[in-house]
């Protein structure tokens, strides 16, 4: 006898193998089709593809833009080279009636991104994960300044490192 069969009984144990591994994809086929129906179930239950697609758009609020001055501030090399920082940003308000509560509060908000932009590095900005970081810090600042009321998101129209 060769190699290939068990001692015993005689079936080949590629044979079984096989089998097996066939059973096992077959059973997570099954489960993935499953999973992907019930997911397709979940969708259509929820209206999401119904004919009300027009009541919620409707129900999306436009969103308002309030631009920012230019800001430009040098950046810490540390090696006392020059290093500029340009950034014109856009605030993105959910309700028109916060820019009248925030441009009141604008020198607050200038204060707050300079305090903070004259403190990074070239090296803080590298990459889009520094680009992120930088919007996300620029937009928690922006809310302790401007709070009660609330900016949605900060939108960059342009930065520029030197």
């Amino acid at each position: 006898m060769s190699d290939v069969t068990e001692a015993g009984n005689g079936t080949p144990i590629a044979a079984k193998k096989g089998s097996r591994k066939l059973l096992i994809m077959g059973g997570i086929a099954a489960g993935l089709l499953l999973a992907a129906g019930g997911g397709g179930w979940a969708l259509m239950g929820s209206g999401l593809f119904s004919g009300n697609g027009d009541s919620a758009l409707a129900a999306v609020a436009e969103p308002h833009f309030l631009d920012l001055p230019e800001i430009t501030v040098n950046l810490n090399t540390g090696s006392g080279a020059p290093g500029y920082l340009k950034l014109q940003i856009a605030l993105e308000l959910s309700d028109p009636t916060m820019v009248a509560a925030i441009e009141p509060r604008m020198s607050r908000v200038l204060d707050a991104f300079q305090v903070y932009l004259r403190e990074l590095r070239p090296s803080d900005l590298e990459g889009s994960s520094g680009i992120y970081r930088l919007k996300e810090e620029l937009q928690r600042r922006v809310n302790l300044a401007v709070y009660p009321a609330s900016v949605d998101d900060i939108l960059f129209k342009q930065i520029l490192v030197q």
